[in-house]
């Protein structure tokens, strides 16, 4: 993956290109220590990965990504917790906080990657094919799952929550509707990591963007208390930076 690093500090700067430089699979193309003069020049270049901090001189990381006419994939990087939340709405691979280890680093490129391998498997199918009932068709904004005799478009920012029911899973909506799917909840957490989920328990996946507050022990979307148990509760306070 072509890659870009922006950041205002020059040690930043110089960590990320050492980090970089270990994963074969990145290619640094540029780095910007301002956003001003990223924004033309990621307008006409072709970049994959984005490594993007969030407090910046003139305008920050959030506000660039807003007006960026092609985003690419973006890991923000900050040492500022609290956009984390905000950084998932806008679709971010992962939310890195400062300083940042070496192995959260290595995590994060292995979430673009397998995010950038669907894209890219999608865009080069000529005719896609239907979901079967155990592997959903996966894009870059959408799954197609197999409910009952038809194959159900569900739209991943209208996802609240998934509950894993003995074989089958149910995928509940902003619009208070469900979907049961025979499929499971493993396979799901595989497919959907990438997309801003999250595993909280045996039988919950969380849409991040959804969540409205987290307790020790649950977290809250729409009206729905959820469980967090102690097995997947240190991942997944580590992924939000808690």
């Amino acid at each position: 993956m072509k890659c870009v690093i922006i950041d205002d500090e020059p040690l930043a700067v110089d960590l990320l290109q050492d980090f970089v430089s270990k994963v074969d699979s990145l290619e640094l193309v540029a780095t910007f220590t301002n956003a001003i003069d990223a924004v033309s020049a990621l307008n006409q270049m072709t970049v994959d990965l984005l490594f993007l901090d969030i407090e910046m001189p003139h305008f920050n990381g959030i506000e660039f990504l807003k007006v960026l006419e092609k985003k690419p994939l973006v890991i923000f990087t900050t040492a500022y917790s609290e956009y984390a939340v905000e950084g998932f709405d806008l679709g971010a691979i992962d939310y890195l906080v400062k300083p940042i280890p070496f192995h959260r680093f290595l995590k994060a490129v292995v979430r673009a990657q397998q995010t950038f391998q669907n894209t890219q498997t999608a865009t080069s199918t000529i005719a896609p094919t239907l979901a079967t009932p155990t592997t959903p068709e996966i894009n870059p904004d959408f799954m197609f799952v197999r409910a009952e005799y038809e194959n159900v478009k569900i739209n991943f920012s209208d996802i609240l929550y998934i509950e894993g029911l003995k074989d089958y899973v149910k995928i509940v909506t902003t619009d208070n509707k469900f979907t049961l799917t025979l499929i499971s909840l493993i396979k799901l957490e595989n497919l959907l990591e990438s997309k801003g989920f999250a595993r909280i328990h045996r039988s919950y996946i969380v849409n991040i963007k959804h969540i409205k507050s987290i307790q020790k022990s649950k977290v809250l979307i729409a009206d729905k208390r959820l469980p967090i148990s102690e097995s997947y509760k240190n991942e997944f306070f580590e992924r939000l930076q808690l």
